[in-house]
C-alpha cells in the first residue's frame, strides 16, 4: 500500500480538467503538490481550494528554457505527473499548420523537456514516480486527429521505452490511456462521445493505477478492448472499419 503523506509530487497541466482533479484526490491523501502550468490565474484559484500543502510554479512546457527555470525551481520531487496537452479536431485536408505543430510541440515534445529535467535525478537517486498519459486514440491512427494521435503514439512509446530501462530499478514509470473525458478539449468535438468521462472519475481510475506495480492502464475497460483489438487488425479491414 502506498503511503502518500508528505510525497512530493510535480503535477504538470494542473490548471483545469483532469490535472485539476487529480491534484484534489492527491492533496486529499496528503500528498504537497507542485502546480504547473503555463497561467496562473487558474493554479491560484486551484491551490485555494486545496486541502493539502501545495505550490505554484507556471512553466510553458514548449519553451525549453522555462522549463529548465521551472524545474530547478520546483527542486528535488518524489513523483511527476505529466498532464499538458492541447487539441484541435482535424482532418488532413484542412491541416493547420501551428496547431498540428503545437499538439506535437506541447504534448509529446513538452513531455520529453520536463522528463529531460527529472529522470537524471531521479536515476541518480535510485528513486522516483513518473505517470504519463497517453490516449485511446494513441494505439492506432484515426481520421480527424493526425497530429493529436501522432503526438499521443510518441509519448505512449517513450512511457514504453523509459519503463523498459527502468523497470529493474528504483524509479517507477506508468502510463494512462484515457478515453474521452469532458473537458475544454473534448468540446471541441462534433461528434458522439462513447463512453464519455466527468474529470472526477478519470482522475479516480489515474489514481488507483498509481497506487498498483502496473504499468499501463487503458481505461474505461469496454472502450479501450475495442482499440486494443484494432492493433491486431489488418490494415484493408482497419481502415474500413475506422476510417
Amino acid at each position: 500500500m502506498t503511503d502518500w503523506v508528505g510525497k512530493r509530487y510535480w503535477l504538470v497541466g494542473a490548471s483545469e480538467g483532469l490535472g485539476r482533479a487529480l491534484a484534489h484526490r492527491l492533496s486529499r491523501c496528503g500528498v504537497e503538490l507542485v502546480l504547473s502550468a503555463r497561467g496562473t490565474d487558474r493554479l491560484e484559484s486551484l491551490a485555494g481550494e486545496l486541502p493539502g500543502r501545495c505550490r505554484i510554479v507556471p512553466c510553458d512546457v514548449s519553451d525549453d528554457e522555462d522549463v529548465a527555470r521551472a524545474a530547478d525551481e520546483v527542486g528535488e520531487i518524489d513523483g511527476l505527473i505529466y498532464l499538458a496537452g492541447v487539441y484541435w479536431p482535424q482532418a488532413a485536408q484542412d491541416w493547420q499548420v501551428d496547431q498540428v505543430t503545437a499538439m506535437c510541440d506541447v504534448n509529446l515534445t513538452g513531455a520529453a523537456r520536463v522528463l529531460g529535467q527529472v529522470v537524471p535525478g531521479m536515476v541518480a537517486r535510485d528513486r522516483g514516480h513518473i505517470v504519463l498519459t497517453g490516449s485511446l486514440s494513441g494505439f492506432r491512427g484515426l481520421p480527424g486527429a493526425t497530429g493529436y494521435t501522432a503526438s499521443k503514439a510518441g509519448v505512449m512509446v517513450m512511457a514504453e521505452a523509459l519503463h523498459a530501462d527502468l523497470r529493474k530499478t528504483g524509479v517507477k514509470v506508468q502510463l494512462v490511456n484515457p478515453g474521452f473525458i469532458r473537458t475544454r478539449l473534448t468540446e471541441k468535438n462534433d461528434f458522439r462521445m462513447p463512453f464519455l468521462m466527468e474529470p472526477e472519475a478519470a482522475a479516480e481510475a489515474i489514481f488507483d493505477h498509481m497506487t498498483t506495480s502496473r504499468f499501463q492502464k487503458s481505461f474505461p475497460a469496454p472502450f479501450s478492448w475495442l482499440f486494443r483489438l484494432g492493433q491486431f487488425l489488418p490494415d484493408a479491414l482497419y481502415y474500413r472499419l475506422f476510417a
